[in-house]
């Protein structure tokens, strides 16, 4: 979902960095309380960004300006909830965006509105209304990771086609032509980063419980399976 380098014109990756800016803010301000409050939960952090940062680094082409790959922000929002992931994602789309030409300066603002804020969020309430029907934590983290990574990609694919509508039909068709070509790699990527995304949550829940207990992702109530 990465959009590249100069893609979007001046106006809208200027427009996108305004908006994402406050959830920054936002982010910083919340993820700097949270670990003054709790110094041991820094590796764990880390954990997180390096899980967004390998996952949406595999990326596969795609649309025109942009690419398909796992966003991987669906796990630290479950486990510090959606603010905390705005500024571990900005961090993870800088350094792709210096490292490894993958985004880009330009377009960062935009990407860290689908990717960072977006996507987090849209997880994290997916998690609490699954949780909250009595589903089993494992139905409730799949869902969690899978619906927040292709929120990302609805959300690239109304940008690109604010930027870029069509010439017949504006831009009800554009995103439905950017929305149609991601959802062909997409749709089986983001199956796949939620069942990767319950595999790691089991794990460090069965080898990390004491760390977990009162991180989101186990403060929730969700029922296990008998």
């Amino acid at each position: 979902m990465h959009i590249m380098e100069g893609f979007l014109p001046p106006v809208h990756a200027l427009g996108w960095t305004a908006v994402s800016v406050p959830f920054l803010a936002w982010g910083l301000r919340s993820m700097g309380r949270g670990l003054r409050a709790h110094p041991e939960r820094r590796m764990l952090l880390g954990v997180a960004a390096a899980f967004a940062f390998l996952l949406s680094a595999l990326k596969l082409p795609s649309v025109t300006g942009s690419c398909s790959h796992p966003t991987g922000v669906g796990l630290g929002a479950l486990l510090f909830g959606p603010v905390a992931m705005v500024p571990v994602g900005f961090v993870v789309l800088l350094f792709q965006a210096l490292l490894l030409a993958h985004g880009g300066i330009t377009t960062l603002g935009a990407n860290v509105f689908s990717m960072a804020i977006v996507g987090p969020c849209v997880s994290y309430g997916v998690f609490r209304a699954v949780a909250a029907l009595g589903l089993t934590r494992s139905a409730a983290v799949f869902l969690a990771a899978c619906v927040g990574d292709l929120a990302t990609y609805v959300t690239t694919s109304a940008q690109l086609a604010w930027a870029f509508p069509a010439a017949s039909g504006g831009f009800a068709a554009s995103f439905l032509k950017f929305a149609g070509i991601f959802a062909l790699t997409q749709v089986p990527i983001a199956i796949s980063e939620g069942l990767l995304t319950v595999l790691v949550v089991n794990a460090m829940a069965r080898f990390n419980a004491h760390e977990l207990r009162a991180l989101p992702v186990m403060a929730v109530r969700a029922r296990e399976p008998a």
